[in-house]
């Protein structure tokens, strides 16, 4: 195989930030003296802002206006945005940075298909952001599993659809990623992704020759740098 450029998404696959949604929309139903639940958490998974807002406002979403909504979802953010100041490297999924920067240091294109607005302080706080050739604008892309995303990504690279592999870690994303015309690598539970053309536990499973062959420079540039 020889894909020409990466597109990953980003939590659950490089970082596990949903942690930190979660302890963000806590928060505000602690401050509402809302119910929350281990059910709660299940059924936030994967929600953008508002649906999530409505999950946790449960029967009370009629009490506020649709401007207190949009308030109480930027005052979700702003705590959110505090606890990704918490991140460090370490925080990295195992396999994640090794295989980000075995991509760099042989200049393949690297993209970010995540539909988090914040994605862009999360991978400084990881100190990554300088391995991404691109950084998709979710703001202006259908949300998953449309392949507005990945497709936007992919333009952006300059690389034509066919010769990226993406990276996912949700049904939606890898839905997308196919609707894109892109090889699917699914990170994660199997049997929710068994819509990917490959599956693995967690990307310190993947090997990247075996997908990049063609792609590396001369051999003498071939050693991957230490983190």
């Amino acid at each position: 195989m020889n894909f020409r450029a990466a597109i990953f998404d980003l939590d659950g696959v490089i970082a596990d930030t949903a942690r930190l949604h979660l302890q963000a929309w806590r928060q505000l139903a602690d401050e509402l003296q809302l119910p929350w639940t281990a059910d709660s958490e299940e059924k936030l998974k994967g929600l953008e802002r508002m649906t999530s807002l409505e999950v946790i406002l449960r029967g009370r979403s009629v009490a506020f206006s649709e401007e207190e909504k949009v308030a109480l979802t930027e005052y979700k953010n702003h705590r959110y945005r505090e606890l990704i100041k918490s991140l460090t490297p370490a925080d990295l999924l195992p396999g994640a940075g090794e295989l980000l920067h075995w991509l760099r240091a042989r200049r393949i294109p690297i993209g970010l298909a995540s539909a988090s607005k914040n994605a862009p302080a999360v991978l400084q706080a990881l100190e990554i952001a300088d391995c991404f050739t691109v950084i998709a604008d979710p703001t202006k892309t259908a949300p998953k599993p449309a392949p507005d995303i990945f497709l936007a990504a992919a333009r952006e690279l300059a690389v034509e659809p066919g010769q990226c592999l993406a990276f996912e870690d949700a049904a939606a994303g890898v839905a997308a990623i196919r609707a894109a015309g892109m090889t699917a690598v699914g990170v994660g539970d199997k049997w929710a992704l068994r819509g990917a053309d490959y599956l693995l536990a967690g990307l310190d499973r993947f090997e990247p020759e075996e997908f990049f062959r063609q792609t590396l420079p001369n051999p003498d540039t071939r050693t991957s740098p230490t983190l």
